[in-house]
């Protein structure tokens, strides 16, 4: 469900509050624990809006303008009444297990992983109400509401926050049997230009993804740029398509665990693998954490052992 027009300009009023106090983008992305480009965009989604502009923005410094200086101290003020608001709902449901619990999650790790387990959850916790939202890593977890977000590698730049690891996972290189059959499999990263490639491209920064691999004589690190067949912005249709025999995919390994230990799909350059990447369940800092939240949390690290894709499988 998306966010009714007028919350979200008091969300993007909010962002602008934060902001102003912070002195800069970055410093209230900081501690907002959101990305500078999120703070940004909702500042200018608000200044679009309503026709107005908040700030003067040079390279090294920010300043209100007359309407900004008109706005910003009802602007604070909404600001500390919904963190005082906050902080009375966090107090009250401080020891309830039960409520409702918004967990977000990359879209393809919801159909393939979540999915599933999801039936599982809720009978480990029958008080909780459960709402899925779709999630690249870039949400703010504050102005949407999310109690938990599952981000996959590096948590650097997204301060504030109380990270669980629940696993890790490699990205494998796979195609079909009877694509290795009829086009031989590649020895090295070097024997990929004669082979067909389905190519990822981000939906969000419009960069294809670039093929990650490990020399295994030297460790020295090996980047492809691929020359796709096919490009594609979903890796849950990256993966039907390999499994139609159209190419290699690069994918993560949990995208298709089953196929994957049962030989349906075949893992090639195992040798020259990357390190694997974390998986973390991440929330923001509070002082008090429902029960709800907690048990959530457990049952996400038990479904998360079976996400594991361990070294000597596919080899």
């Amino acid at each position: 469900m998306s966010t009714p027009p007028n919350f979200q300009r008091l969300i993007n009023l909010l962002h602008f509050a934060r902001v102003a106090d912070a002195g800069s983008f970055a410093e209230a992305a900081r501690r907002a624990g959101t990305t500078t480009s999120a703070m940004s965009k909702a500042v200018s989604r608000f200044e679009q809006a309503q026709g107005i502009r908040l700030l003067n923005r040079t390279t090294h410094a920010i300043s209100l303008t007359p309407e900004g200086e008109r706005l910003l101290e009802g602007a604070r003020e909404l600001l500390r009444e919904a963190e005082r608001l906050e902080a009375v709902l966090d107090h009250a449901s401080a020891s309830g297990a039960g409520g409702r619990i918004r967990l977000s999650a990359p879209a393809p790790l919801i159909r393939a992983r979540l999915a599933p387990q999801i039936p599982a959850l809720l009978r480990a916790n029958p008080d909780i109400e459960l709402e899925l939202k779709v999630d690249n890593g870039t949400l703010d977890l504050a102005a949407e509401g999310i109690d938990i977000a599952i981000r996959l590698g590096s948590l650097a730049g997204q301060p504030n926050l109380i990270a669980t690891r629940l696993s890790s996972f490699p990205w494998v290189l796979c195609a079909t049997p009877r694509y290795v059959e009829l086009m031989g499999a590649p020895g090295s990263p070097a024997d990929l230009a004669a082979h067909h490639q389905i190519g990822y491209r981000d939906p969000g920064s419009g960069r294809l993804q670039a093929w990650q691999f490990v020399n295994p004589a030297d460790g020295a690190p090996v980047q492809l740029l691929p020359r796709p067949r096919i490009v594609v912005e979903d890796l849950s249709a990256i993966w039907a398509m390999m499994r139609l025999g159209l190419g290699l995919a690069w994918v993560p390994a949990w995208i298709g665990l089953g196929p994957l230990r049962e030989g349906r799909v075949v893992e090639l350059l195992r040798a020259w693998r990357v390190g694997e990447t974390a998986i973390h369940a991440v929330r923001l800092e509070r002082q008090h954490t429902p029960a709800r939240i907690r048990s959530l949390l457990r049952g996400l690290e038990e479904a998360a052992r079976e996400w594991r894709y361990a070294d000597d499988e596919g080899s």
